[in-house]
C-alpha cells in the first residue's frame, strides 16, 4: 500500500512524516534536553568503560598466560599476588562495576524522560480538546479520540522509556567495539562488518513495513475502541431492537481485524530479532574458524583472541537490539503521529482581545443576512434573518434535517458563521467571549447528560457554589424536589452508570432544574418535556411558563401543539427560513406549516 492510500485509509500520517514527527518530539522535550544531556554523558562513559573493559582484558589474559607458562616450564606452582594479576583484576572490576553504575543512573533518568513527556503530551491534549470545535467531534468518535489519549500515549512512553535508551546504548557500544576490532584485526572486523550489512539490509527492509503495520494497528484499536463505547452507550437499544447479534457481529469483526493487525506487526517487530541474531551466528562461527588459525600460526595472542570475540558479542547483540528498537521505535513513531495529528486540528477561533461585555442581557436577539455552511463547498443557510425581543417566545419548526439544531448552535457561537452577523442586546456575539456569552443562556436538551456524582452536584452544575437552599429552591420550581425525598440519601444520592437509579424523566427534571438555578436570559429548549409523562409534563409546563416570563425563548419543537402560543414560529427547510410569524397567521397563510400543522392533526 503506497503512502498516500495509508494516508487516507488510516486517517493518520504517512510515514514520510517521520523526520517532521521527530523534530515535533525534539519541540516538546525542551524542557528535559538537561537531563537528555546526562542520558548521553552516561552513554558515553558506560560504552568507553564497556569498550575498555575487554581491551584491558586481553593484556591481563596475556599477561596471566604468560607467567602460567612460565611456572609450568620452570616446574613451579603458579601463585596469584597483587602485583602480578590481583591489582590488575580489581581494576577490571572497577571498571565494569563503573559501567553498570552508569547504565542504572541512565535507565532512571529515561524512565521518569518518558514518564514527563507522556504526561506533557496528555496535558496538551486535554487542553486542546477545549479548543476544538463541535464540528472535530462530529467527525471523530469518541472512542477513535479516546485511542489517541489512551492507547497511543501509553505505547509512545514504553517505547521512550526502553527503546529510545537501547538505541543509544547500541550505537555507543557498536562504535567503540569496532574501533577497537579494527585494532586487533582487519580481516575478521571485515567479515563482522559484512554480516552487519546483511543484518542492517533486513532492518531497513523490515522498518518501513512495520510502521505501516503500526499504524493499521492503532487504527483498529482505535475502531474497536469506538465501537466498545458506541456497543455500551447504546445497549438498551441493542437489545429492545434485538440487535444483540449483529452488535456481536460487527464487535468480532473489529477485534478480528485488530488481531490480524497485531498479528502481522508482531510477527515483523519479533521475527527481525531472531533472524538478525542467525545471521550474527552465522557471522561468529566464520570469524572463529579465522581467528582460530590466526591463533595457531601465532599472528594473535590469547588474550586479543577472547577480547575481540567479546567486542564482537558487545556489538552483535546490541546490533540485534538496533534493529529490534528501531521496529518497536517506529511503532511508537506511528502513534505520535497520530496524537501530532489531534495536535494539528484547526481550533476554534480565539477570543477577541477586548471583548464586549453584556453584563445581564435584557434578551434582544438578531440574526442578521447569517450565512452558513458545515462545508466550504456546501452553503447550507444563506440568508437567515429575524429579530426576537425580550419575552418572546420564538418557536424553530420543520421536518428532520431542516437545521433547526445548526439555527441554535450559531446562537451559541459552537459554529462560526461565515456571513452576517448574530446579535445579543445590539451586540455582534463575536465580540463577546464565548464564555461571557453563553452565560446569558440557559439549555435543555432532550439528551439528558448527568455526570457522576450527588443529586446536588448534578443541580448545581450551571452555577459552581450554589448554596443548598438556592439548589433546594430550583429543584421545587422544577418539580424535582418530591422525587428527592423519596431517595434514601435525598440530595445527596450518587448517580452513577448513566443516572440509571433514576427514571429518564426524573433526569430531564433535573436538567430543567439546572435552568432555574442559573437563571438565563435567554432559554433554549429542545423539546425538553418529551421524556415525562403527561402529568409531569402538565406540571413542567405551568413552571416553564413561569420561568420563560421576561426572557427570550428558542424553543424546537416537534409537537406543533405545543406552540401554538408562540410570539414567533419560524418554519425552517433544508437550512433556511421559508416562513415566519404566527400560528394563526402561517395557519391562514396556508403553506408548509399549515400542511405540516394539519398532517399532525388530521
Amino acid at each position: 500500500m503506497n503512502e498516500e492510500l495509508l494516508e487516507e485509509e488510516l486517517g493518520a500520517p504517512s510515514p514520510g512524516r517521520s523526520w517532521q514527527t521527530l523534530r515535533r518530539l525534539w519541540e516538546s522535550v525542551c524542557d528535559q534536553r538537561a537531563r537528555l544531556a546526562v542520558v548521553l554523558v552516561s552513554v558515553i562513559c558506560y560504552s568507553v568503560l564497556s569498550v575498555i573493559g575487554p581491551l584491558y582484558s586481553a593484556y591481563l589474559v596475556d599477561m596471566l598466560w604468560e607467567k602460567i607458562q612460565a611456572a609450568l616450564a620452570g616446574g613451579e606452582a603458579f601463585s596469584l599476588t597483587w602485583q602480578s594479576g590481583g591489582r590488575q583484576m580489581l581494576l577490571l572490576l572497577a571498571a565494569y562495576l563503573g559501567a553498570g553504575g552508569f547504565y542504572t543512573l541512565q535507565s532512571l533518568l529515561m524512565a521518569s524522560f518518558a514518564e514527563k513527556l507522556s504526561l506533557r503530551l496528555r496535558s496538551e491534549l486535554s487542553e486542546k480538546m477545549n479548543r476544538l470545535p463541535l464540528a472535530f467531534y462530529d467527525r471523530n468518535k469518541p472512542g477513535s479520540i479516546l485511542s489517541r489519549v489512551t492507547n497511543d500515549l501509553d505505547k509512545m512512553a514504553e517505547a521512550m522509556q526502553t527503546g529510545m535508551l537501547k538505541l543509544l546504548t547500541a550505537v555507543g557500544m557498536v562504535a567503540g567495539s569496532l574501533f577497537m576490532m579494527f585494532r586487533f584485526s582487519v580481516l575478521l572486523t571485515g567479515i563482522f562488518l559484512f554480516f552487519m550489512a546483511v543484518s542492517l539490509f533486513f532492518t531497513r527492509m523490515f522498518s518501513r513495513k512495520t510502521l505501516q503495520c503500526a499504524l493499521r494497528r492503532q487504527q483498529c484499536t482505535s475502531d474497536l475502541t469506538a465501537q466498545v463505547e458506541e456497543a455500551y452507550s447504546g445497549r438498551t437499544i441493542l437489545k429492545a431492537f434485538g440487535r444483540e447479534e449483529e452488535s456481536s457481529r460487527r464487535m468480532h469483526q473489529a477485534a478480528q481485524k485488530l488481531a490480524d493487525a497485531n498479528r502481522q506487526a508482531d510477527f515483523l517487530v519479533f521475527a527481525i530479532n531472531p533472524a538478525i541474531r542467525l545471521i550474527n551466528r552465522f557471522g561468529q562461527a566464520m570469524i572463529a574458524v579465522c581467528g582460530g588459525l590466526m591463533l595457531l600460526n601465532g599472528q594473535m595472542t590469547v588474550g586479543v583472541f577472547q577480547a575481540f570475540f567479546q567486542y564482537v558479542n558487545q556489538s552483535a547483540e546490541p546490533l540485534t537490539e538496533m534493529a529490534y528498537m528501531i521496529n518497536a521505535l517506529q511503532s511508537a513513531l506511528a502513534s505520535l503521529e497520530r496524537v501530532y495529528a489531534m495536535l494539528d486540528e484547526p481550533e476554534i477561533s480565539p477570543d477577541p482581545a477586548l471583548p464586549a461585555q453584556v453584563e445581564r442581557a435584557r434578551g434582544v436577539v438578531e440574526f442578521r443576512h447569517v450565512r452558513f455552511g458545515y462545508t466550504p463547498e456546501r452553503t447550507l443557510m444563506k440568508d437567515i434573518s429575524f429579530t426576537a425581543y425580550p419575552g418572546q417566545k420564538i418557536a424553530i419548526v420543520g421536518s428532520t434535517g431542516a437545521g433547526k439544531t445548526t439555527l441554535v448552535n450559531l446562537l451559541m457561537r459552537f459554529y462560526e458563521v461565515e456571513g452576517g452577523a448574530i446579535l445579543l442586546d445590539g451586540v455582534d456575539t463575536r465580540t463577546l467571549t464565548r464564555a461571557g456569552l453563553r452565560e446569558n443562556f440557559g439549555m435543555v436538551l432532550q439528551d439528558t447528560w448527568l455526570f457522576e456524582g450527588t443529586i446536588a452536584e448534578n443541580i448545581a452544575y450551571s452555577k459552581p457554589g450554589a448554596s443548598r437552599q438556592e439548589i433546594i429552591a430550583a429543584a421545587k420550581a422544577a418539580r424535582v424536589d418530591f422525587f428527592v425525598h423519596t431517595l434514601p440519601q435525598g440530595y445527596d444520592t450518587i448517580l452513577t452508570n448513566d443516572a440509571e437509579n433514576i427514571s429518564v424523566g426524573q433526569r430531564q427534571l433535573l436538567t430543567i432544574a439546572r435552568v432555574f438555578l442559573c437563571d438565563p436570559a435567554v432559554l433554549i429548549l429542545d423539546e425538553a418535556t418529551s421524556s415525562v409523562d403527561t402529568r409531569t409534563e402538565m406540571e413542567i409546563g405551568r413552571a416553564m411558563k413561569a420561568l420563560m416570563q421576561g426572557r427570550t425563548s428558542f424553543v424546537i419543537a416537534h409537537r406543533l401543539s405545543t406552540i401554538v402560543d408562540a410570539d414567533l414560529i419560524l418554519m425552517m427547510q433544508e437550512g433556511n427560513i421559508i416562513e415566519q410569524g404566527t400560528h394563526q397567521e402561517l395557519l391562514a397563510a396556508g403553506g408548509a406549516y399549515a400542511e405540516l400543522y394539519n398532517s399532525q392533526f388530521a
